[in-house]
This record gives C-alpha cells, structure tokens and sequence, in this order.
C-alpha cells in the first residue's frame, strides 16, 4: 500500500481533506499520498504557531539550543534513510544527497549553538547631553511566527537554514516544503516531535502555493515570512507582505572569471562538479565561465572531457554523478533554451540531448549575453564558457546580469584579486573558487533580483528578532 502522509498541525498528525499523488522525477513511479491542505487546514496550522508562540519565547536558550542538538543527533543516526528520502522525491544522486544530509546536520549543530548567543549591547548614553545618569542596553526578542516557504532542489538543508534559526531564536514556524519535496519535510516534524520541541512550535503543511503559499504570506498572525525560490515568485511575497518582515533567496545566474596564469589541471574538477552537482538545479550552480583568450582552448578542451565521465543514471546508484531534472516540463524547457542557442551562433560541444528525464550534461560555446542560457537561470546542467581578454571584460559580464549572489575569481594576482572583490556586484565573492561554494554559517545572499537579507545562522537569527531598547534613569 503506497504511503500516505498526513498534516503536522500542534505536534500532532492530522488526516487531510484532500491528496495529490507525489512521483518520482527519475521513474515516474507514484512514491506517495500527500496533503493538498485546504485554507481551514492551512488557518489551524497558523493558529498553532501563534498559540505557540509564548511557550516557545519563554523557553530558555539552554532549552531549544538542546532540542536542536538532540535533533541534530537523531539525525545523524537516521542519516541514510534521510538521504535516500531526498533521492526519491528529488532524484539527487545519492552520494550527494548524503552530502546534503551531512550539511543539514551541521546546519542545526550551528542553529543550537547560535541559540545560546544571542546578544544585545549596553550604549553610553552619556555621549549625547542629557544622556546622563542612565544606563541603556538592548536586548534581541523572536518576532512571533516565521512562515517558511522552501524549495525542491535542497529539500533537508534549505529547510534547516530556517527552521534552525527560528527556533534558536524562540519563534515558531509554518512550514510550506516544495510540492515535489515534502517528504523530507515530515521526516523532520518527526524527528523535532521526538526531540521534545512544543506542540506548535512547528507545523508542515503541504499544497499549493496559491493556497498555502498566500495564506502564510498575508496572514496577520505570521510575522515573517523567509522564501527560498524565483524572482517571480519572490517578488509577489514582498507585494503582499505589507509590513511583515521578508527574507528572500532567489535566482542566479553564477559565473567564474578564469584570469591568465591560472592551472588549469588543477580547477577543472572543481568548476565540472559546480556546474552539473545535482543536474545544476542548485541557486549557485556555476553557469557561466569566461576564460582568458590564453587558456580559452585548452579549458574549454578539458572541460569537455571531464563532463564526457559524468555518469548519468538512477539516482539511488552511488555511482549515480548526474540523474532527472525535476520535472519533464523542465526537460523541454532547458533543450528549447539550447535550440535557441544554436540558431543563434552558439557551439554544443558536448551533451544538448535527453535520456528519459535527465538532460545530459551540456557544455555551450560563444553564447550570446542577451540568450536565455545566459541571461536567466537555466536550473539544468547547462554550463556556457566565452572567451575574454581581460578580467575587466569578465567583471563587466558577470556584472551584466539581473542576478547577483555570488561569484568566483581563479587568478594568481592579489591586485587583481582585490579589484574583482570590489567591482562584482554580488552579495559574495569568492576568490580561487567557484561561485557554487557555500558552508552553512557564512552569511549567504544577494544582490538585485537574487534577494533581500541574509541567511546563514547567526545572520538568520538576526533577521528573525527583533531589537529592543531599554533605558534606566538612575535619577
């Protein structure tokens, strides 16, 4: 008998009205029965988390820094069935789906530790006349109820990063996981319920972005609301958000700089597994590179050859480097975008074809700036390599974009270096590496239509609390 899921609603489970059939993207097989949540199901889970609310503000920071730990435990113990689980609904190959639990791990290890300093500062008021004789110190308080609303493509890891803070930060959440994700997500709500979280303090709810994804956003009861997801979409949250506090991460289009001098033998690895890890649906998956017209041939040559081993196939095989888009519509989207491509001058030097679900990773030369391969997120494994005869031409294309969340230089010249820190206009700049670089306590975010405020732990938790100021008159 296929699985059926049931809503996570004030610590317990709750029977839907209504269920979709969830299939796997690789096989098309049905995996599960998952809730469509209905809007008096969507509005019970709100009610919860503000319910919930004081219980979580009062608990002390020893408290959920624990539950965080225990939950981090819990899932280290679990880790397999917890990678497999990403596999099958999101068709990651599953060496790096065990990476990803890996990260997820350590993402709530962070979030425990965060929640045991979190901090204000004391002021000398005594600075400004008629400041004196008074002592201020401010104080950070959780907002009330974070509304979350997470992607597909990191379905245990992305979760963590606002889930984590949240309750680091004695906030309770409403979780929306990705349609095509949400197994992972109950697996969680199973593992915090073990781990002693409060009834309450986290609720999943699964359906339509329409439904639940709206009613989150302009509830009254929901106090934030952090996304993770596109442009479009990000931007109809901030237009309804009224005054709700609102973190977005979104799109990107990363792109390497490749200056002269640099070794090629020693960075094609590492700029092969940014573009294609994960079929290149990862927000930072490295999309463009623009080599120096001295390495051009040779790079684009070695590349090509080690994108020819990737192994595509059956994600739950651990030989398994590339397997299925996300979905088939993604499939037919991402080769119109390479036929526009190649009637518009650009060379398929390797893959350009489907197996099945899975786009076979595809390498473009001489692609035009203004083609969509280029310009927007091809969320595929699609990577383009254009010829440059400076690194300042390189800054100029990278810049040349809607985007803006990170970026990365190989050269071996600290001026240059320090000039490309300067003039790339991403929220990070990572120097000798690629863009798709990201460890899970460092401030991550963008710029333009990437997204507004920061994520990373002590930086979510910051944008989940709130400062208060309290002045004492010694008069």
């Amino acid at each position: 008998m296929m699985n059926k899921k049931s809503l996570f609603i004030n610590g317990e489970w709750v029977e839907a009205t209504e269920y979709v059939t969830l299939t796997s993207p690789y096989s098309g097989e049905a995996i599960a029965q998952i809730p469509a949540a209905t809007k008096e199901e969507v509005d019970a889970a709100i009610e919860a988390a503000y319910q919930a609310r004081d219980k979580m503000r009062s608990l002390p920071a020893h408290a959920r820094a624990a539950i965080l730990e225990k939950l981090a435990s819990l899932m280290e113990a679990r880790a397999e069935e917890a990678a497999r689980i990403i596999a099958l609904e999101a068709a990651k190959p599953i060496t790096t789906a065990k990476g990803e639990v890996a990260r997820t791990i350590q993402t709530y290890k962070f979030a425990a530790e965060e929640a045991k300093r979190i901090h204000g500062e004391t002021l000398p008021l005594d600075a400004a006349p008629g400041g004196e004789n008074r002592v201020a110190y401010t104080v950070r308080e959780p907002l009330g109820v974070i509304g979350a609303i997470t992607p597909f493509n990191f379905p245990m890891n992305l979760v963590a990063h606002k889930v984590g803070p949240a309750i680091a930060s004695g906030n309770t959440v409403v979780l929306k996981p990705a349609a095509q994700t949400p197994l992972s997500a109950y697996f969680l709500a199973e593992l915090l319920q073990e781990a002693g979280l409060p009834a309450g303090a986290l609720n999943v709810v699964t359906g339509s972005g329409r439904v639940v994804g709206d009613l989150i956003v302009t509830d009254e009861r929901v106090q934030m609301v952090t996304f993770t997801g596109s442009p479009g979409v990000g931007i109809g949250i901030r237009n309804k958000a009224g005054l709700k506090r609102v973190t977005l991460e979104l799109g990107s289009n990363a792109a390497v700089i490749i200056d002269k001098g640099v070794d090629i033998s020693k960075i094609i690895a590492r700029c092969v597994q940014g573009a294609f890890a994960f079929q290149g649906q990862v927000c930072i998956s490295l999309q463009r590179v623009y080599v120096h017209e001295d390495l051009y041939e040779e790079f684009a040559k070695a590349f090509m050859g080690a994108t020819n081993r990737l192994v595509v196939g059956d994600p739950l095989d651990p030989k398994t480097d590339v397997s299925a888009l996300i979905s088939p519509a993604d499939v037919d989207r991402t080769l119109a975008w390479i036929e526009e491509a190649k009637q518009r001058g650009a060379r398929v030097i390797t893959g350009g074809k489907a197996e099945g679900h899975a786009l076979l990773p595809t390498v473009l030369l001489e692609a035009d700036p203004a083609l969509k391969v280029s310009c927007q997120e091809v969320f595929a494994p699609i990577v383009l390599i254009n010829k440059i005869a400076s690194v300042e031409e390189g800054i100029a294309l990278v810049n040349d974009s809607r985007y803006g969340l990170q970026a990365g230089i190989y050269t071996e010249n600290i001026h240059t270096a320090l000039m490309a820190a300067e003039k790339l206009h991403v929220g990070g700049v990572m120097i000798n590496d690629i863009p798709t670089f990201r460890v899970d306590h460092m401030p991550y975010g963008g710029v333009k239509e990437s997204g507004t405020g920061r994520e990373g732990l002590k930086y979510a938790v910051e944008e989940m609390t709130e400062m208060k100021l309290v002045v004492f008159n010694r008069n």
